[in-house]
C-alpha cells in the first residue's frame, strides 16, 4: 500500500483584496524527508506556510496531514497535530534562559510548580537525540545566532513536533554554522522527523532537500530533485532566467576619500564597549564590506553613522565635514544614505502609499517638498520615476508597501535612497529575504551607482554578496574590527574564520 504524506495540500486558494496569493497550490510532502520550497519574493511560499501552521485559513482547498483531514484555526491546533515552525526572526527573550525560552507557554507541572529539573532533562535528552547541544541553564543573550537557532528548533521539538517547517533558516549564519545546523537537519531526518525547508539560497537547496517544489505567482509550477536540476535550471524554473552572481571585478575606486571614520568607540549604559576604536575610509566609486555574525556591533555601526546613537566618540567625516555631533537629519541632509537593516521595521511605513515611502528621510527636500509644504504632485511624479527604474511591481504608486512582495518593497528602498543622489550609501542587508530576480537587480544598482562614484558602505551575512560585491573587507567581531581582507583572495570559509574570532590578523 502506497505511504500517506506527512502533508498533502490539493487546490489550496488563498485571495486578499486585489491579489491572489495561492491559486490552487499542489504540495505533497512525504515523511521524513526534507522538502525544499522555492521562489521569488510574492511566489506565494509564506502565505502556503502560514496556511500550514494555522496562521492563515485558505478560501478553498484541502489539507491533510498523515492522511487526515485538517483545518488549523490557529498555530495551537498545528502545534497539537505535529507541527512546528521556526521562523527567520528569532522569537527568543534574550534576558531568559533556554530552559525558559523552551517551555514558554508549556511549562511542566508538579503539583502546582513548574517542574523545571525534568524540563532540563528533556531539553538536553532532545539536544542529544537530535544533534542540537545546549545548556539549559544557559542565557540566550549570551549564545551566537547558531546556537539562538537551535534553541527555536528545540522549543517545537519539545512541544512534540514532527513536522518542522524551517523559514529561511541560514540567513544570518556563517558558512560553519551552515554546516553544523545542516548536520542537525540530517540528524532530525534519521530520527523521522520531515522538514519543509525554505530558501533564496539555491546551492544549500540542492545540498540538503531531497525533493524541491517551485512556485510561481501564487502556484506550484513543478516538483524535481536535486539529481534532476543545477543551481541555474533551478532559477530558470523560478524566474525564467540564468542564477545571478554579485561578482565584479573590474575597479571603479578614485582616490577622493568621501568618508573616513576614525577611532569610532560605542559603550551601553551600563558601560560594556559595543564598538571599540573602529577606523576605515570609503572612496568614491569604492564599496567597502563588513563582514560579522549579527550581534558582533553591525546595527551599533549603521546607528552610530547615521546619527540614532548620541553616546558615540570618535570622527565621522564626510567630505571633510566632521558629523559625529550632528543630528540624524543633518547628516542625511549632507550626502549620506541609508538602507535599513529590516526594510518592514526601519525603511518603511507599511499603511502608506509608496509615494510617501519614497519620501521618507527626504520630506524636506525637493522634489517632495517646496518650502514647508509638502509637494504631492512633484512627489508622485519621482515615485513614479523609481517604480520604473527599479522595476517595482506595482499598479499604482497610491496602493500601500504592505501591498507588494518583499522584493519590491527592498528595491522601493533601495530606488529611494540611490534617486536623492547621496554621497555615502549605507547598505544593511540589501538583498536579505529576497529572492534571486530581486536580489540580482538591487546588485545591479549598486554596481552602477559604485561606477558613477558613489561611495557604499556595504554590511551583509550573505558571505558570496560581500566578497562578489566589495573592493576591500573588513570584520567585526565584538564590536571591533580584527581583519581587513581582499575579497578577490578570501573565501567564505576564511570569512567565517574570522568572524568567530577562530582567527584575528596582528594589524587590521
Amino acid at each position: 500500500m502506497a505511504q500517506e504524506a506527512a502533508i498533502h495540500l490539493s487546490g489550496v486558494t488563498k485571495r486578499y483584496p486585489g491579489v491572489v496569493a495561492n491559486r490552487d497550490v499542489e504540495l505533497k510532502v512525504m515523511p521524513g524527508e526534507v522538502h525544499a520550497v522555492v521562489g521569488e519574493n510574492g511566489a506565494g511560499k509564506s502565505t502556503l506556510m502560514k496556511i500550514i501552521y494555522g496562521m492563515v485559513q485558505p478560501d478553498s482547498g484541502t489539507i491533510e496531514v498523515d492522511g487526515r483531514a485538517v483545518h488549523f484555526r490557529s498555530p495551537r491546533e498545528a502545534i497539537e497535530a505535529g507541527i512546528g515552525m521556526v521562523h527567520q526572526h528569532f522569537m527568543l527573550a534574550d534576558n531568559f534562559s533556554v530552559l525558559e525560552n523552551v517551555i514558554l507557554g508549556s511549562e511542566p507541572k508538579s503539583g502546582v510548580r513548574i517542574d523545571f529539573d525534568t524540563a532540563a532533562t528533556q531539553i538536553t535528552d532532545l539536544g542529544k537525540r537530535y544533534g542540537l547541544p545546549l545548556d539549559p541553564g544557559e542565557k540566550v543573550e549570551r549564545l551566537s545566532v547558531g546556537e539562538r537557532q537551535r534553541v527555536e528548533i528545540i522549543k517545537v521539538l519539545y512541544r512534540g513536533a514532527r513536522i518542522l517547517i524551517l523559514d529561511e533558516p541560514t540567513a544570518v549564519l556563517v558558512p560553519q554554522e551552515v554546516s553544523e545546523l545542516f548536520d542537525s537537519i540530517r540528524d532530525l531526518k534519521r530520527q523521522g522527523v520531515t522538514i519543509i525547508f525554505i530558501s533564496h539560497k539555491l546551492d544549500e537547496v540542492l545540498e540538503i532537500a531531497d525533493t524541491i517544489t517551485v512556485m510561481r505567482g501564487g502556484r506550484t509550477v513543478g516538483t524535481t530533485t536535486p539529481a534532476q536540476v543545477d543551481a541555474r535550471e533551478l532559477a530558470e524554473m523560478m524566474i525564467g532566467s540564468e542564477l545571478p552572481s554579485p561578482e565584479t571585478r573590474e575597479s571603479t575606486v578614485q582616490d577622493r576619500v568621501l568618508l573616513e571614520v576614525s577611532g569610532l568607540s560605542l559603550a551601553n549604559d551600563v558601560g560594556r564597549a559595543l564598538l571599540k576604536d573602529v577606523s576605515f575610509k570609503v572612496h568614491a566609486g569604492e564599496i567597502v564590506g563588513i563582514a560579522g555574525i549579527e550581534g558582533n556591533g553591525q546595527a551599533q555601526l549603521v546607528d552610530a553613522l547615521i546619527g540614532l546613537e548620541e553616546n558615540a566618540t570618535g570622527r565621522i567625516v564626510l567630505a571633510g565635514d566632521d558629523l559625529v555631533d550632528n543630528e540624524a537629519r543633518d547628516r542625511r541632509a549632507a550626502g549620506m544614505g541609508l538602507i535599513p537593516e529590516d526594510r518592514q521595521r526601519q525603511g518603511l511605513l507599511l499603511p502608506s502609499p509608496l509615494w510617501e515611502n519614497a519620501a521618507l528621510g527626504h520630506q524636506y527636500r525637493r522634489p517632495f517638498a517646496r518650502g514647508i509644504w509638502m509637494d504631492r504632485r512633484e512627489g508622485r511624479r519621482q515615485t513614479e520615476e523609481i517604480v520604473r527604474r527599479f522595476r517595482v511591481k506595482t499598479p499604482t504608486v497610491d496602493v500601500p508597501a504592505t501591498a507588494l512582495s518583499g522584493g519590491n518593497q527592498q528595491k522601493l528602498v533601495v530606488g529611494r535612497e540611490i534617486t536623492a543622489e547621496p554621497l555615502v550609501l549605507i547598505a544593511a542587508q540589501p538583498t536579505r529575504g529576497i529572492d534571486v530576480g530581486a536580489q540580482a537587480a538591487v546588485w545591479e544598482e549598486l554596481k552602477r551607482a559604485r561606477a558613477a562614484g558613489l561611495g557604499i558602505l556595504l554590511l551583509s551575512a550573505d558571505l558570496e554578496e560581500l566578497i562578489g560585491l566589495s573592493d576591500t573587507i573588513h570584520v567585526l567581531f565584538k564590536g571591533e574590527f580584527v581583519a581587513r581582507l581582499d575579497p578577490a583572495q578570501v573565501t567564505p570559509e576564511d570569512l567565517g574564520t574570522y568572524m568567530t574570532g577562530a582567527a584575528k590578523q596582528v594589524a587590521v
